[in-house]
């Protein structure tokens, strides 16, 4: 199963695309990042300007295109302090959603804490130790600290590089005055939080994010090859303190000539420098360990935790449109032995059929998924469930399918029972011609196959059809009795009789289809022909085996019922009492 994370922060934009194991570990096989400076201008409540959105929006584009490139599944997205101080930017999030379809989530700054906490000690193996996480952003710096995954401290701090860099960073080389300027400001905001962590204890403190990763990458420079790692190596403290007192003493122009600098953080490594070993001296860390896994990580990770079935899930069921509608079943407590039996049935028709109804394996795809979901809405109550199985599906977030396709199966299921479609009824009669055929022709077979199942017994194990010219001969496999089958069968035959234009024989056998074991019906003597041509079966002679009752419909149609004893002995004598009541007799005669 592959994913998508994307960290909407206030300096950058990343995304990492990972494979989940099914032992619920992961494994990046994609990243990307885009420096768009969103906060820039754009914090403390004022409004994210036009050129940081459209270099945002731009990024979000290109990551949606890389992501369906690896056929992601999901794609999660989190906006941070940039989105969340600044007065335009629900419109910038609704412009993400209607130009590219990903929809982040602005989340506070403790949410925010939480999740790079949890990535910063799956990346960096703590085993249990006391941790302390610093990770400073562009508009923000969130410390925690906590053993393992468990928090004890997780606190927002609004001191990122660009917000510390737009107010105390006013000239180059830095001026003394506003560096001490700067650190008050931070003794102000941090001092109570780290001295009660460092009288609490931690074993370790560990950075993440790229402010953090360039100070680690210029302090290690001289001694790592350009194809090392940064992750988990560790940093002396006093080498922080080094490069605070280089950078702070350089202009810009000689900052972006140090080596293992990315250049585009040339003017934010001062405020980023003194941050960090402020924030060190005040822990009296003697070293800090780098990680490359930060909020994107911790997005995976959670999303991972709060889906450990589905992902299971993942790997039983490939196909994200199957697991799709599997768990929407399940959601909706669906009786799987049923509704697979159903699946089953109607696929075997709709193979045996296909000279008749032409279609094709796509089409085959809808009618076994709406075979899954049909009875879905007795979760909300059982009358008048398939519009309930209706709602449900067009509603039940299925992923992978195409708008026209949900319709479809929605429509498919929903006509599973009672009345059969009708131009009048608005979803099915605003369909396109081509398609309102489709939906006819499957929620016919669909019809059918339910009935096979009437006693939700699964007794019918096989189903046959033969064209025998002037009508269709079914045989049944079965293992067991079939007379609720057979009485159902009949009642809801009429669909599956027009769809395919000749009448149905019903036989059924308890497990071979030897003539001598056999039980046979013939079904409702009114058939539906292609192009609505209509004719009733008269006065057929009475089978062995069996007994001929007719019965006058609502609307005066001879009814005609042909049932089977229940054995060589003749106990039952082949009677039936067939019960229909108003209702169902005109669902039984209606078209």
């Amino acid at each position: 199963m592959r994913i998508a994370a994307i960290d909407c922060g206030t300096n950058s934009i990343h995304m990492i695309v990972v494979r989940i194991r099914p032992d619920l570990s992961f494994e990046v096989i994609d990243r990307e990042k885009e420096m768009v400076r969103l906060g820039s201008g754009g914090l403390d409540g004022k409004a994210l300007t036009q050129e940081a959105m459209d270099a945002a929006l731009q990024a979000f584009s290109r990551f949606r295109r890389l992501a369906e490139s690896h056929q992601v599944e999901e794609i999660l997205a989190a906006a941070t302090s940039a989105v969340r101080e600044s007065e335009n930017g629900g419109e910038f999030l609704a412009a993400v959603e209607r130009e590219t379809g990903i929809r982040p989530r602005v989340i506070l700054g403790t949410e925010e804490a939480r999740l790079i906490h949890l990535a910063a000690v799956y990346g960096v193996d703590v085993a249990g130790a006391s941790a302390v996480v610093v990770d400073i952003g562009g508009g923000s710096v969130e410390i925690t600290h906590g053993a393992g995954t468990s928090l004890r401290v997780a606190k927002s701090f609004k001191l990122g590089v660009i917000r510390l860099t737009e107010r105390y960073v006013h000239s180059d080389p830095l001026s003394r005055r506003d560096e001490r300027r700067l650190v008050r400001h931070l003794d102000e905001e941090l001092v109570k939080t780290l001295k009660d962590i460092r009288t609490a204890g931690y074993d370790r403190v560990i950075g993440t994010s790229g402010t953090i990763l360039s100070l680690g990458s210029v302090v290690s420079a001289d001694k790592r090859r350009a194809s090392d790692d940064l992750r988990n190596l560790r940093i002396p403290a006093r080498q922080i303190r080094r490069l605070r007192k280089e950078v702070t003493t350089r202009s810009i122009a000689e900052r972006m000539k140090l080596p293992g600098l990315d250049p585009r953080r040339a003017d934010l490594i001062v405020a980023g420098g003194i941050l960090l070993d402020e924030i060190l001296r005040r822990l009296e860390a003697s070293e800090i360990t780098l990680c490359d896994f930060a909020l994107r990580e911790g997005l995976v990770l959670d999303y991972i935790h709060r889906n450990r079935k589905h992902i299971a899930q993942a790997g039983q069921y490939p196909d994200i449109r199957r697991r799709s509608v599997v768990e929407l079943a399940e959601r909706c407590s669906y009786w799987p032995e049923h509704a697979h039996q159903i699946a089953r049935l109607a696929l075997s028709v709709f193979d045996q059929t296909r000279s008749v109804h032409g279609l094709t394996d796509r089409e085959r795809e809808w009618l076994e998924f709406a075979a899954l979901l049909h009875d879905i809405g007795t979760h909300i109550s059982y009358p008048r469930h398939h519009k309930h199985s209706y709602y449900l599906i067009q509603n039940g977030d299925l992923r992978g399918f195409e708008p026209e396709e949900t319709e479809a199966i929605a429509l498919i299921a929903r006509y599973h029972r009672k009345t059969p479609p009708k131009m009048a009824h608005k979803p099915y009669g605003t369909l396109k011609r081509k398609m309102r055929t489709v939906v006819r022709t499957l929620s016919a077979i669909l019809r059918f196959a339910e009935n096979l199942d009437r006693s939700h017994a699964q007794v019918v194990t096989g189903v046959e059809l033969h064209d025998r010219g002037e009508e269709y001969l079914v045989k049944l496999r079965t293992t067991g009795d079939v007379e609720l089958e057979l009485w159902a069968a009949h009642r809801q035959i009429e669909p599956f009789q027009d769809m395919l234009g000749k009448p149905v024989r019903l036989s059924a056998g308890r497990s071979s289809y030897a003539e001598q074991s056999e039980q046979s019906a013939r079904v409702p003597g009114k058939v539906v022909r292609r192009r609505r041509n209509r004719r009733v079966r008269k006065n057929d002679a009475a089978r062995p085996a069996g007994q001929v009752a007719e019965r006058s419909g609502a609307a005066g149609v001879r009814h005609r019922v042909e049932l089977v004893g229940a054995g060589e002995d003749g106990d039952k004598n082949g009677q039936e009492e067939e019960r229909l009541d108003a209702d169902d007799l005109q669902s039984a005669t209606r078209h």
